[in-house]
This record gives structure tokens, C-alpha cells and sequence, in this order.
């Protein structure tokens, strides 16, 4: 029987260019040999190789592959989008490993740092030779940011900062650590070695989603800093919430990856698996479930593809990327459920991938501005009032 990969019904791939579909090819073929034939053992023993598996995605050019300059690739946000796909697709995990090594710690370097600080750690991060982590979120202030109680006081040449972090990704395996904290002239950033005295970081242990990633608490204990590690661009809160902005955006793309997963491998399951003498695929409900997700599946990716238009046009807003991730990474939960419905008991193995994305995607929908908040950003652009204000 003809079949169609559920991307072809709104042939949702037409009007990406050449370079756009190589970058995806590429991410793709990486995920398929390396991640794929491992990533149920990672997400099982909660232990994944990611220093070698950054060196490996610095080879290839994904590690920061929107920035330009200093080792980095300069592609254009549609790209830096399809590669997100593709390498949610595989896992979460790797995804938030690229977004947070690209998007928030280098991002932060790039758009914040001076020249030195760029120079000295942004070719190395584009390698995959040096990791870097994103200190923002503290354990009583997440969705708050500005609430923060880390603190950053500065004393002679030097700055003294005291608090912690909480939920950071790679924050144990990091060689640079982004730390945001309260000064008394506001929030300010600062590039932080983790070799620096007073810095500990503490893996987080018995996690049920994303497994296959590591995540830790970061404490400051009177750490010593030279003002030459303070990001002189960031002179606000509002720098850290534009880099928040940059992972949204990969995320809105990533979801889709792991939706497409899910579809895809509930698809296969049921042309082979047979009850009442013949393939479950052939029955109305199944066919209807495929239906829901197919469109379900394909408008997320439009509406992905839709904002990596905007962004590369420059003109992409906060509340364009709240939607968008609002949308999909729900969107994905739901596919999620209904492909593993399809796989009956089955589905809540490690041998197949659909479980381990929606409890992933149950931390997606999370991190990065809860659903919640995202709603209201929404809520906020149509109505004028800032309910969570």
C-alpha cells in the first residue's frame, strides 16, 4: 500500500533551501547512528557521555551555529530550528545540551561579553572543547527571575558572589559557568571559570525525565571574581530573558522532533503489529488517532518554520515565541500519549522511544517559561494587562 510520510500531506518542507536541507540531512544521519542505537541505555543508567558527545556535535558545527564569528557556523535561525528537530528527535536531552551550550551560554558570551571574554571561550565552546552552563534559575525563584537572591558584591578590583542555582543542565560537567545575579546597581552577568574557588556544583540524582541529561545545583560560597569576568553588555534583567528568548526558539522547533518521533514509530508499530487477524493500522479508531497527530504534527511544524522566517527577518517578538512554544511542546505531549496508546503495553518500554519523549516533554513543558507564564504572555499581547504582575 502507498504511503506518505505524515510531512508530505502539507508538504510542509517546500520552501526550505538547499543549505537548510543539508544541515538537517547532516543532524539527522548523527542522530540516527550515534544517538538513536544509544540513547535508551543513557536514558536507563542516567549516564551519558557528554563531553565526547560535544566534541562530536562541534565537528559537525552545531555548537553554537547561529553566532557569528569565532569558530561558530552563522547560519541563519531556520537552520539552528531544523537542527533542534532533528536532534529532539533523538532525545530532550541533546537538544537541551546543544540549546544550552549555543543559545544560552554561548549566546550570553556573544551578544554580552567583551572582546576578551569572546576570544577566550567562544572558539572553544563552538569545538565542543569547553562546556558551558546557564546560572539563572534559583530553587524559590523560577518563573520569577527577578526575585533572585543571589548576590554579587563588588569589593576592590574584585566581585564577591553568594547563592545558588538550581536545575542548571550541564551544570556538573561545565568548564564555564553564566551566573546572573543581584548587584546594587541591578542584575548583572558574569562568565565564570568552575575551577574558580568557592564554585561546587551537585548532580541531581533520581530525576524521572530527562535522563539522559545532566542537571545540578550550583552553589557560590564567597566567589571571587575579577570585574574582567562581569559581561558588560548585560545591564539589566532583560539581558538574560533575551537569551531565554534564543532556547525558546529552539525548543519550538525541537518539540516538533519529538512529536515527529512518536508519530513516526506508532506508525511502523502498527503496520507489523496484528490483532483480529490483520494489522492494527488497518482499523477506524487507529487510522483516526493517526489522522489527529498527522495534523496535529504538521500544523506545529508550519507554525515552527512560520517563526524561523520571522526571526531570520529580525523581527520576531517575546509573545511570537511564547506561542510558539505554548503550542508545539503541548501539541507534542498530546502526540506523545496518543502514539503510545497505540503501542498498548508496549509502549512503556525503553524499546521503543515514545514514553521517554513524553516524560521528557513533561519537563519541557516546564523549563524555559512554565506553560503557565507562557499563557499569560499571550494573555498579556491580546489583552493589554499583565496578569502575573
Amino acid at each position: 500500500m502507498a504511503t506518505q510520510h505524515p510531512f508530505d500531506l502539507l508538504d510542509v518542507e517546500r520552501e526550505l533551501n538547499a543549505e537548510q536541507k543539508a544541515i538537517q540531512a547532516v543532524t539527522r544521519q548523527y542522530v540516527n547512528d550515534r544517538i538513536k542505537p544509544n540513547i535508551a541505555h543513557w536514558y536507563e543508567t542516567t549516564e551519558i557521555p557528554v563531553r565526547e558527545l560535544a566534541r562530536e556535535l562541534g565537528e559537525i558545527g552545531l555548537l553554537g551555529m547561529h553566532l557569528d564569528g569565532y569558530g561558530c557556523a552563522g547560519t541563519d535561525a531556520t537552520s539552528y530550528g531544523l537542527a533542534c528537530m532533528e536532534l529532539e528527535a533523538g532525545d530532550s536531552g541533546l537538544r537541551s545540551l546543544v540549546s544550552v551550550q549555543g543559545s544560552l551560554a554561548m549566546f550570553a558570551i556573544h551578544a554580552y561579553g567583551s572582546e576578551e571574554t569572546k576570544s577566550e571561550w567562544l572558539p572553544k565552546m563552538a569545538t565542543g572543547e569547553a562546556i558551558g552552563c546557564f546560572g539563572l534559575t534559583e530553587a524559590d525563584h523560577g518563573s520569577n527571575p527577578a526575585g533572585m537572591i543571589t548576590t554579587a558584591k563588588k569589593v576592590g578590583g574584585d566581585w564577591i558572589i553568594n547563592g545558588s542555582k538550581m536545575w542548571i543542565t550541564n551544570g556538573n560537567v561545565a568548564d564555564v559557568a553564566i551566573v546572573w545575579a543581584r548587584t546594587d546597581e541591578g542584575v548583572r552577568g558574569f562568565c565564570v571559570p568552575t575551577s574558580t574557588p568557592g564554585f561546587s556544583a551537585n548532580l541531581i540524582k533520581h530525576k524521572l525525565s530527562l535522563r539522559a541529561s545532566m542537571t545540578a545545583e550550583l552553589v557560590f560560597e564567597n566567589m571571587r571574581v575579577p570585574d574582567s569576568s562581569r559581561l558588560p553588555g548585560a545591564t539589566s534583567l532583560r539581558a538574560p530573558l533575551t537569551c531565554l528568548a534564543e532556547a525558546r526558539f529552539g525548543i519550538i522547533f525541537g518539540a516538533v522532533g519529538a512529536a515527529r518521533d512518536c508519530l513516526e514509530s506508532s506508525l511502523a508499530y502498527a503496520s507489523t503489529r496484528e490483532q483480529f487477524e490483520g494489522p492494527i493500522s488497518r482499523h477506524q479508531i487507529t487510522q483516526e488517532k493517526f489522522a489527529k497527530m498527522a495534523t496535529r504534527l504538521n500544523t506545529a511544524a508550519l507554525l515552527a518554520l512560520h517563526l524561523g522566517k520571522i526571526k531570520d527577518e529580525h523581527k520576531i517578538t517575546p509573545q511570537q515565541i511564547s506561542m510558539g512554544k505554548f503550542n508545539n511542546v503541548q501539541g507534542a505531549i498530546e502526540i506523545a500519549r496518543e502514539a503510545r496508546s497505540i503501542l498498548g503495553a508496549a509502549g512503556i518500554t525503553t524499546e521503543y522511544p515514545i514514553f521517554r519523549h513524553m516524560t521528557n516533554l513533561e519537563s519541557v513543558l516546564t523549563y524555559e517559561g512554565t506553560h503557565e507564564i507562557h499563557a499569560l504572555v499571550i494573555g498579556e499581547a491580546l489583552t493589554g494587562i499583565a496578569a502575573f504582575r
